[in-house]
């Protein structure tokens, strides 16, 4: 059998999730103590201008109670996507933003568009994607367990639902995240975490010894004794009957 190779727990998981959440409270400290009016740096669709709105507008919020929410949604989400899919982390990231961003240039009413709900909806969408499609039994409970905590926000997804909110960044979020999860590469210890060797790919029935104790129909082979002292398969040592010509009667050995 060989053994699944997910990472190891580590306080460095804590730093990225950290790293986020200082720097949007930090935005909007200074937004705040200093009336820099940083709304104007959101996404302004179909705008020139608007554009700089995609790499600048997930770390810009209008209140305490829109910074909060998404605070403690990134903390959870990131730690979730960088224990799960490391070395997808800053592919998942750095695209989710652009492409997230975009889309919500393409089809956003002509406002600003500000706050990190659209990486949200991103992060929810690739990791219960993502775990559908490798069928991998810990990210498909990665899956499900995204859809407990987070399920509800399918219905911000769609206009009219809540005054005052960007629901074309969050439809572009969950397509960005879905449209990440077939074109990012899975995890490595995915395909290295088989917990019998039959499950493997590569596994071949012809040359396991175990497999060669049944014949095509799965009826188990019998061996006579003087053939069983020189056949050295571990599988035999302790399994053959032995039949003694000319009488009516065998042993179980």
């Amino acid at each position: 059998m060989s053994k699944e190779k997910l990472p190891p727990l580590s306080i460095n998981l804590l730093f990225l999730p950290l790293f986020f959440i200082v720097l949007i409270w930090g935005v909007y400290w200074l937004d705040w103590n200093n009336f820099y009016e940083l709304r104007e740096y959101g996404v302004l669709p179909r705008t020139i201008l608007g554009l700089r709105g995609i790499v600048f507008s997930p770390f810009i919020h209008g209140g305490i109670k829109h910074l909060y929410n998404n605070s403690i949604a990134l903390f959870v989400l990131l730690l979730m996507l960088q224990y799960f899919y490391k070395k997808q982390t800053l592919s998942v990231l750095l695209w989710g933003i652009i492409l997230s961003g975009f889309g919500t240039w393409l089809i956003g009413r002509e406002s600003y568009h500000i706050g990190a709900s659209g990486l949200i909806y991103v992060l929810v969408s690739f990791m219960f994607f993502k775990g559908m499609l490798t069928q991998y039994y810990r990210l498909m409970a990665l899956s499900f367990l995204i859809v407990i905590l987070y399920g509800g926000l399918v219905w911000y997804m769609f206009p009219d639902v809540e005054e005052g909110i960007s629901w074309e960044g969050h439809l572009s979020g969950f397509l960005t995240g879905m449209l990440l999860s077939v074109f990012i590469s899975n995890p490595e210890h995915i395909e290295k975490g088989y917990k019998y060797e039959w499950q493997n790919p590569n596994f071949d029935a012809q040359s396991d010894p175990f497999m060669k104790c049944f014949d095509e129909n799965g009826n188990f082979i019998i061996i006579p004794k003087e053939k069983v002292l020189k056949y050295s398969d571990p599988y035999r040592s302790s399994l053959p009957v032995v039949l003694l010509e000319g009488v009516d009667r065998y042993w179980i050995k």
